[in-house]
């Protein structure tokens, strides 16, 4: 079974992370969505909020997992049997950052990253963009699944 973790915060998800994480269906059998939990970093939504957000988003998708997690990612992904980290790339500039983790997780773990390339329609939506909005009472119904509501 090819099982891959996809982790982040999620604060809130995204139609950026649910792009790349359905077009990982057609790769992985099972799509773990990890949620990473840091004590220092201030969330704009619970963990339980997001783990609904993420739950209404794949309400019936029987291929996708949805766990929390603390410290390494590929700690995390050893503990579930995942040989595969997915990640969603939206330009170059991720493509930099996620290669140097990519390959300090495969000195630590023997771990594969598998990059996907966000859709141009998505491309530009991120969380940190999508919680901006929502703090200055923009409309950010385009930005999320449906059926979130915050």
């Amino acid at each position: 079974m090819k099982k891959a973790v996809f982790p982040g915060s999620f604060d809130p998800i995204t139609l950026g992370h649910v792009d790349v994480i359905k077009r990982g269906l057609n790769i992985f059998d099972e799509i773990i969505i990890a949620i990473g939990v840091n004590a220092d970093k201030k969330y704009m939504f619970s963990l339980e909020e997001r783990i609904k957000h993420i739950g209404i988003a794949f309400k019936n998708e029987p291929k996708i997992k949805i766990k929390s997690y603390a410290g390494l990612t590929v700690d995390f992904c050893k503990s579930e049997n995942a040989s595969y980290i997915l990640r969603g790339l939206r330009n170059s500039t991720d493509f930099t950052y996620e290669q140097s983790i990519a390959q300090a997780n495969a000195t630590l773990a023997e771990i594969e990253s598998v990059f996907l390339i966000c859709a141009p329609e998505v491309s530009f939506i991120s969380s940190s963009i999508v919680r901006d909005v929502i703090r200055n009472k923009g409309d950010y119904r385009k930005m999320v699944p449906n059926g979130i509501y915050i």
